[in-house]
């Protein structure tokens, strides 16, 4: 690799890249396309990393799955056209899980537009509902101040996603001579007011029966000493809410109790949205108070919880939330209240039929990968969506986990089990998925093998899309289940095609065996799985996801 001269890039390309690359980026994840070879040349002048993938939204997954698990900025790089749309979806995913991700994405060139020109498109006006910044820049003084302005949305108070679509023509244009900055590549923390903090502890030890409810950003992974401090420090009991099913979340035994008992719940960067069933769920004299920093999340509080906001703080909530935990105040004496919380906040205990001699029954399976987890020395845990997806979230925990999340989407578990081996070689991954969720990136083994990582698939074939069909069983009844079954495809031939090991098991010991064994290759184990309902921690409602 030749040494750069960061004063004097010679494209656009080259200055984009050496600039992520000075500021700290070594990987992206990115799908080649006409517009963005250039930017592909300019990644050989620098130390940065090209994972290259089979599908656009696998890129973003993988960023996802990269920024959770390491605080970084994780880039993804997709072509124009199709490519840009293909990583929508996964886009809106990390928006909602926010994740701070840099997409670019190239673009019709900046001479064409109006023409009719190749794969000419509104990408900025597609992306930005999505995102906390999107630009299109047209000339090369625009160029790294617009991704500098996209590092620092990406990453401040309110972290997710951000986009640039790059035209072709400019990515070849002459750069313009200057130092390349210091990118923000890493989630800002901010510095929380007193005055905020103040309000807080005030509120907090006024109330008899006080809940912490945290946002995604505020999960265990991402802040891995907060929950306990934090409990420590307010008293209060703290939960996050991060899944797709809300009040239902399997993590938890009962996260609906403690909502309709508190006097007092405070929402650290967590949105009143479907997940706490729009506040509805609380007792009638329950006070709100909101830490958060975004406009359009206060006008959504104050709409779901009309007279029950008492106050709203416009803070950064991971400062307020960090400097809450390490501020001193009188320790509560443990009372019911927190011991009934504390069962509520524990797993979830869920009875388990047996297994039958030709499948094995989803509990079992999230059971035997458990005693695995806890063998690993540095487990890391990937539950992808849909009913297999839930029993994983109830049954399985590791220190570092990484969850389908509020978007509720399916199939983004292998591209982040690749993305979580390759930032944590050591690491032990292992990622549970359904049938269904398996099918949308299931040739990612091929990006797997080619990149080494390692990690332990284990795909709950139960031959149907199981969280419809649960669904159908509980709003139409059995007589009206149709068009959700699945065939018996082959999901350890397909791995292995890949380049990738692959077992097919119909019982408890082949798969103990299996988990207990180091492997060299990535393994794709397809269980066959006698489809459940997944646990139900309180009553379920037909048309949740």
């Amino acid at each position: 690799m030749a040494t750069p001269d960061p004063t004097q890039p010679t494209r656009v390309s080259d200055s984009l890249m050496q600039a992520l690359a000075v500021s700290g980026v070594t990987r992206l994840f990115a799908l080649s396309g006409n517009q963005i070879m250039p930017l592909f040349d300019a990644c050989l002048e620098t130390d940065i990393e090209i994972v290259h993938t089979r599908h656009e939204a696998a890129c973003v997954y993988m960023a996802e799955a990269h920024a959770q698990l390491t605080g970084e900025l994780g880039v993804a790089l997709v072509t124009a056209g199709a490519g840009l749309g293909n990583s929508v979806g996964a886009l809106y995913c990390a928006a909602e899980s926010e994740t701070p991700v840099l997409l670019l994405s190239g673009d019709s060139p900046c001479n064409q537009d109006g023409t009719g020109a190749f794969q000419e498109m509104p990408q900025v006006a597609m992306t930005a509902p999505f995102t906390r910044y999107s630009a299109r820049p047209t000339s090369a003084a625009e160029a790294i101040d617009a991704l500098s302005h996209a590092c620092a949305a990406a990453t401040g108070a309110h972290p997710g996603p951000a986009h640039l679509a790059l035209p072709a023509d400019l990515l070849t244009d002459p750069a313009a001579p200057t130092v390349l900055p210091t990118l923000l590549t890493r989630t800002q923390p901010g510095v929380a007011d007193a005055a905020v903090l103040d309000a807080l502890q005030t509120a907090l030890a006024g109330a008899a029966r006080p809940l912490i409810l945290l946002g995604p950003a505020l999960n265990a992974t991402r802040q891995p000493a907060l929950h306990p401090a934090l409990a420590t420090a307010t008293g209060a009991a703290v939960a996050v809410l991060e899944s797709p099913r809300g009040l239902r979340d399997p993590a938890y035994s009962n996260l609906r109790a403690p909502l309709e008992q508190a006097d007092l719940i405070v929402l650290l960067g967590k949105r009143c949205d479907y997940t706490l069933g729009f506040g509805s769920a609380t007792d009638a004299s329950c006070r709100w108070l909101v830490v958060d920093s975004v406009a359009a999340h206060r006008e959504q509080a104050e709409r779901n919880l009309a007279g029950h906001l008492v106050e709203w703080l416009h803070a950064d909530p991971t400062a307020v939330a960090c400097a809450l935990a390490t501020r001193t105040s009188q320790p509560k004496q443990t009372t019911a209240w927190h011991s009934d919380c504390a069962t509520a906040l524990a797993p979830l205990a869920s009875e388990q039929p047996a297994s039958t001699a030709t499948a094995l029954h989803p509990g079992t399976v999230c059971e035997a990968v458990q005693v695995a987890i806890d063998a690993a020395h540095h487990p890391i845990l990937i539950c992808d969506g849909g009913e297999f997806g839930q029993w994983a979230q109830a049954v399985c925990h590791a220190p570092r986990r990484v969850i389908n999340g509020v978007a509720g989407s399916i199939g983004g578990g292998i591209p982040q089990a690749i993305a979580a081996s390759l930032a944590f070689p050591d690491a032990e991954v292992f990622v549970l998925m359904g049938d269904g969720s398996a099918g949308f990136h299931i040739a990612e083994f091929d990006t797997a093998v080619r990149h080494g990582a390692r990690f332990t698939a284990i795909i709950g074939n139960d031959r149907r899309w199981n969280a419809e069909h649960q669904i159908q069983l509980r709003s139409f009844g059995e007589e009206r289940t149709h068009s959700c079954s699945l065939g018996d495809a082959a999901y350890d031939a397909i791995a292995r095609a890949c380049g990738a090991r692959g077992e097919r098991i119909t019982s408890r010991p082949e798969l103990d065996q299996l988990l207990q064994a180091r492997h060299e290759l990535p393994l794709c184990v397809d269980v066959s799985l006698a489809g459940a309902a997944a646990p139900e921690p309180s009553p379920a409602r037909p048309g949740n996801p």
